[in-house]
């Protein structure tokens, strides 16, 4: 397992477990379940934390970019236009090309407006940026924005910060069939079973924000994360063993000495 690394465009990584910023009630908070994951990677909305701004309280200070991959997102933006703006203005701010693209649809269900999405995406590469890209369970999207040029795509599991757990298993398990590059669990994971369970079905890692921010428990809650996914992760290398319409007992009689 040490040397399973993910690869997402020129990154690697130990760890398959990524976190995001937001939702903590503080930027120590934020920093502990951060360590308690042992996560690699942290998404940063641009539009919503502070981490350009020295005058004001910075993620930075509490987050080291040289442990860290920073992720700028784009959370909150509806067009491409938007989007596209505010990784441009991450990449001067920081230098980060490594990016999560999101492009919402409407502010109720936070679906991804996937129009938007793939006019944004084609800008994105184009200019050079390496994409991570949120979108919905559609198998013919995620082939479309990976032959686009993303570096990793990101299906829904359900809608973001619903904790609902994967709402279609069948199609993030075509979308990971299809794949050429990582497929990444994105929104809707509530707890631990719901991230093991994403992994076990083959991604390549899950993106966790709102299960691990909202618990009673920030740092316990991260550490069941870091564990599922591990565990997860393993069920899905071994191969699990098929699935029987009836009984198969596991000490077999065939063959014994009856008295």
């Amino acid at each position: 397992m040490s040397e399973d690394k993910l690869i997402v465009g020129t990154y690697e990584f130990a760890s398959r477990l990524i976190v995001g910023s937001g939702k903590y009630r503080d930027f120590a908070t934020t920093k502990a379940a951060t360590e308690a994951a042992d996560a690699e990677m942290i998404t940063v909305a641009i539009r919503r934390v502070n981490i350009t701004d020295p005058g004001k309280e910075n993620l930075l200070d509490y987050i080291d970019p040289k442990k860290y991959t920073i992720l700028p997102h784009t959370a909150g933006c509806f067009n491409a236009e938007d989007a596209v703006r505010t990784l441009r203005l991450a990449r001067e701010a920081g230098g980060w090309d490594l990016v999560k693209l999101e492009v919402l649809g409407d502010t109720q269900t936070l679906y991804p407006n996937v129009v938007e999405t793939i006019k944004a995406a084609e800008t994105l590469v184009a200019e050079g940026f390496q994409v991570m890209v949120y979108t919905n369970d559609d198998p013919i999207v995620a082939t479309r924005l990976e032959e686009i040029g993303c570096v990793a795509v990101m299906p829904l599991g359900n809608p973001i910060g619903s904790g609902r757990g994967l709402a279609n298993p069948f199609n993030i398990r075509v979308i990971k069939k299809r794949a050429k590059v990582p497929i990444v669990v994105d929104a809707g994971i509530g707890t631990a079973s719901d991230a093991a369970k994403s992994m076990e079905l083959g991604a390549d890692a899950v993106l966790i924000n709102t299960a691990i921010a909202e618990a009673k428990d920030e740092c316990l809650m991260a550490q069941a994360m870091r564990d599922a996914v591990r565990a997860g992760r393993q069920a899905y290398l071994a191969g699990r063993m098929p699935k029987r319409a009836f009984a198969s007992a596991s000490s077999p009689t065939e063959g014994y000495i009856w008295d």
